[in-house]
């Protein structure tokens, strides 16, 4: 996948895509970073919020890969949309930023996460209103901050604590976005996917219960066409967001076999789950055995097997997602096997 094209829109707007690109995905650095957020400005001084004073603006936005092939008919894929419903608290806060993101909520278009494809299929947006969001139960409050470069993924190592590869590329396109432990579960939340946002990786400094500190790219996604720069100057803001299931169109499960392995020790990376986008147990299955061996955790989305002796490839692996629903994938990991290599099974939840 390529660069991601976002936008938003007015209450007059056609709802098309822009030529600008963007993903959204979580990630963080592993050690704990020595970096700091960007903060608000010096010149924009919150208030406490009086009754009334609250402004809620729904900011909705669409994302277009370039197809690397694809039919005529559909010069686009849909990509993650992110849906933010954004809350500030303060008048003077509300007044900086309604020029630099759209307060016509009932407009706005949207189209939930659809995930990160070299093929796929067109999709018209859907229009939400401002109670469809907020009279929605399983939405939550959070605090958004953003760091690193201003156009980057966020972690200079574009890992993170998640362990996903480039992130700054297909299909996470640098919209990633780090979340604190009540949303990295120590790893099990890697590649959950909420209106929004991905998680990719755990944030050390939490200001919120529920906090996102995104990549410059993801946070300045925000904002208007030639005003993102304006967006991220606000440093912390407000937003609502939602778990909802990942869509990787075309993509099927796969499986990373990570440097280091060998004979005795093998480290796999599971990518592109549909659904809960999340494992929490990954079992291995030797060849001319009928034995499930657990994996274990090592971190992130990285599960290891430490063996006592040889192991005799082709490996099956069978992954458990948080809902518990189970997939195998038969001798994805060929006999001739080696590290820093993917191997594409023909699952998919």
């Amino acid at each position: 996948m390529t660069t991601l094209a976002s936008r938003l829109f007015n209450e007059k707007e056609e709802a098309q895509p822009t030529t600008a690109s963007q993903s959204v995905v979580a990630s963080f650095m592993r050690s704990s970073p020595s970096r700091s957020y960007n903060m608000l400005p010096s010149h924009v001084t919150p208030t406490k919020a009086s009754p009334g004073a609250t402004t809620v603006m729904a900011i909705a936005a669409r994302f277009f890969p370039r197809p690397i092939k694809g039919p005529a008919a559909c010069p686009f894929l849909t990509i993650p949309a992110h849906n933010f419903l954004l809350s500030f608290p303060a008048r003077q806060l509300a007044s900086k930023m309604a020029s630099v993101i759209s307060t016509k909520v009932a407009a706005l278009a949207a189209v939930i996460f659809s995930l990160l494809v070299t093929y796929g299929s067109c999709a018209r947006p859907m229009n939400f209103t401002e109670s469809a969001f907020t009279a929605d139960p399983n939405w939550e409050a959070a605090r958004a901050t953003w760091y690193g470069a201003p156009t980057g993924a966020g972690p200079y190592d574009d890992g993170g604590a998640c362990g996903f590869k480039n992130v700054n590329l297909p299909p996470f396109s640098a919209m990633t976005s780090c979340g604190n432990q009540p949303l990295f579960k120590d790893g099990k939340g890697c590649g959950s996917c909420y209106q929004t946002v991905i998680i990719t990786d755990m944030n050390y400094y939490p200001v919120a219960k529920y906090h996102f500190d995104l990549s410059g790219t993801a946070f300045g996604a925000m904002a208007k066409p030639g005003r993102n720069e304006e967006l991220r100057h606000a440093g912390i803001i407000d937003i609502q967001f939602k778990r909802v299931p990942c869509n990787y169109p075309g993509r099927k499960v796969t499986f990373h076999v990570e440097e280091g392995s060998n004979p005795m020790y093998l480290a796999v990376l599971v990518e592109f789950e549909d659904g809960d986008g999340d494992v929490v147990q990954v079992e291995l299955m030797e060849a001319n055995s009928r034995n499930w061996m657990p994996m274990r955790e090592s971190w992130g989305s990285i599960w290891r097997m430490d063996s006592n002796h040889r192991l005799q490839a082709p490996f099956s692996l069978r992954i458990t997602n948080e809902s518990g629903r189970k997939l195998v994938a038969n001798r994805v990991i060929p006999a001739n096997w080696a590290p820093n290599n993917y191997y594409r099974s023909i699952i998919q939840y």
